[in-house]
């Protein structure tokens, strides 16, 4: 690989959207299981849409995670490269961050610094209308293969990370949002607060 070479892996969702989460959670695990080159910049961008596009303009290479709508069946894995990818952002939008990293996208290659090699692995969701829930079971069972088709998407771009011996100690975010945490302090099904994450909005009290 190239001195000049950043590549971005890219996780974008909202974790408190149910498999709205995809992209956020499996580069959280590529951050858990993987020592990666200094080259390489793994990053969450959870929702963030056009604050991403100085991340976009740096990377030389860009792999995206993402839940995505290709019309596939619930949970099913795709996997998208170069001048396919802006594809499925400008078909259907399933949320709103879609429509902002579409955005970035097309402003990175106005701009005239656009990553020269542009990869997206995304799952199509099963749920996206549960406040407060977690990734579904088929979307989690994907996880794995989602994690294979990233590391065979880097491996083409020369970037080779070695499995860590134990999980990363520090993460991509706040601990307290890392999954099984997450999964821990969640409410069930019958006690949860519909209108919002009741942790969330005990924040706002007082």
């Amino acid at each position: 690989m190239a001195d000049s070479s950043h590549i971005v892996i890219l996780g974008i969702g909202n974790l408190l959207w149910a498999d709205e989460g995809f992209g956020v959670r499996a580069v959280e695990a590529l951050h858990a299981g993987w020592q990666w080159p200094a080259e390489v910049e793994l990053v969450d961008g959870g929702t963030q849409g056009l604050a991403l596009l100085p991340i976009v303009q740096a990377a030389s290479h860009l792999l995206i995670l993402d839940a995505i709508d290709a019309g596939l069946a619930p949970g099913e894995l795709a996997v998208f490269a170069d001048d396919a990818v802006p594809a499925y952002l400008t078909a259907k939008k399933m949320s709103l961050h879609q429509t902002g990293f579409a955005e970035v996208l097309a402003l990175a290659e106005l701009s005239g610094q656009s990553p020269c090699r542009l990869a997206l692995v995304g799952v199509q969701p099963v749920e996206l209308e549960d406040y407060g829930g977690s990734l579904t079971a088929p979307v989690r069972a994907q996880l794995p293969l989602a994690l294979a088709r990233a590391l065979d998407i880097l491996a083409g771009w020369g970037v080779y990370p070695a499995a860590r011996q134990a999980p990363a100690a520090d993460g991509l975010h706040d601990a307290s949002l890392a999954l099984l945490p997450y999964e821990a302090g969640r409410p069930s099904a019958e006690a949860a607060c519909r209108v919002g994450d009741a942790r969330v909005l005990a924040q706002g009290e007082g």
